[in-house]
């Protein structure tokens, strides 16, 4: 489902649950990479190479950015530089985020 410039959720719902994982990348152009991700339960995702932005899709959570924690919602915008500890707390069940990492990846 890569290289392509429109997803719909529901496009990256049917791919992320074909693929039974928790994240899908949907696009790649570039230096730039779209995930849809839906943890289950718990978030264990470690810190990334490169700057991420996320857009909440549906559900609310508490996200930690380095110890500093929001309470988000549907349609909030996160931003995380490369390396920083961040992670999703207490999401819904129905909680899932787009992930948009770009740039080059820092070392």
């Amino acid at each position: 489902m890569k290289n392509t410039f429109h997803v719909s959720i529901e496009e990256a719902i049917k791919f992320l649950n074909r693929e039974e994982k928790f994240f899908v990348q949907v696009i790649e152009q570039g230096k730039m990479t779209v995930e849809y991700y839906a943890p289950r339960k718990i978030d264990e995702q470690e810190p990334h190479k490169k700057d991420e932005i996320y857009v909440i899709a549906s559900g609310s959570t508490d996200f930690n950015r380095n110890g500093e924690i929001v309470t988000c919602k549907k349609g909030d915008v996160l931003f995380v530089p490369a390396h920083m500890e961040h992670r999703f707390m207490n999401f819904s069940d129905d909680f899932a985020t787009w992930v948009i990492f770009y740039g080059e990846e820092i070392y």
